[in-house]
């Protein structure tokens, strides 16, 4: 169970919510509130090394592109007048320890997020949010899986707070979606990703509310359990065996 930074009621000091927090506060409060309020973390998951590996690779890429203030072909694939977005803040807000930060006083949250990259149109002057997705899959990836909408709504997140931080920001963003090729002959030590660059054109309307659902979660009892969340159903069974 953990002691640090758990969210105390009725605190006038800001608190730091994630964008993945927010996440797990949509699709369960009761999980939200145990990990936040209670300390009682949700069980992590092995950590995504190719996909990590995969953003990593990206980022160097337009990096260069950035650096000689020239477009990217998956840029051009988009059909965007557009170069990846030059700003002295652009390091912090790709860091997952600081990301783009809003004081969100109504609230009482520091709310926050990591970008995976932003590029500049030339033409609008917008800036527009580009997010980076690995998979391993047959047949072409897509935005129309039912899971797919926490995809949607972290794009819309980012827009939120880049908006918030006074940044002209596109409503359409782009996922760089790299899909491992599982049709190749062999391995042969090396893996090819077939890429495809998918528009997304986002509603952020609805983060500010869901900010504060959430401190009302936080400020009151302990939600009942969520239908149809495997980690609720998981804690119900072994209290009904007596394991706790």
């Amino acid at each position: 169970m953990r002691s640090r930074n758990k969210f105390q009621p009725g605190s006038s000091s800001l608190y730091a919510l994630s964008r993945s927090k927010l996440e797990e506060f949509l699709g369960c409060p009761r999980c939200f509130y145990l990990d936040r309020r209670l300390g009682v973390e949700p069980p992590s998951g092995p950590p995504f090394t190719l996909n990590t590996a995969v953003d990593h690779l990206l980022k160097k890429e337009f990096d260069d592109c950035r650096a000689r203030g020239v477009s990217h072909p998956y840029i051009e694939q988009a059909g965007l007048d557009a170069i990846p977005y030059s700003d002295p803040r652009l390091d912090d807000w790709r860091n997952n320890f600081k990301g783009v930060r809003v004081a969100h006083t109504a609230s009482g949250f520091e709310f926050f997020g990591a970008v995976d990259d932003l590029w500049h149109n030339r033409q609008s002057g917008e800036v527009i949010v580009a997010d980076y997705k690995a998979t391993a899959k047959d047949g072409e990836v897509g935005l129309d899986a039912d899971w797919q909408i926490a995809y949607k709504r972290q794009m819309e997140v980012y827009q939120w707070l880049l908006r918030q931080n006074g940044l002209k920001v596109a409503d359409t963003g782009y996922f760089v979606y790299c899909n491992g090729d599982r049709s190749q002959a062999n391995f042969g030590g090396a893996m090819r990703f077939l890429v495809k660059v998918l528009s997304y054109t986002g509603d952020d309307s609805w983060v500010e509310g869901a900010l504060l659902d959430a401190r009302k979660c936080l400020e009151g009892e302990i939600p009942m359990q969520t239908q149809g969340c495997e980690q609720c159903s998981y804690l119900s069974d072994i209290k009904t065996l007596g394991i706790y």
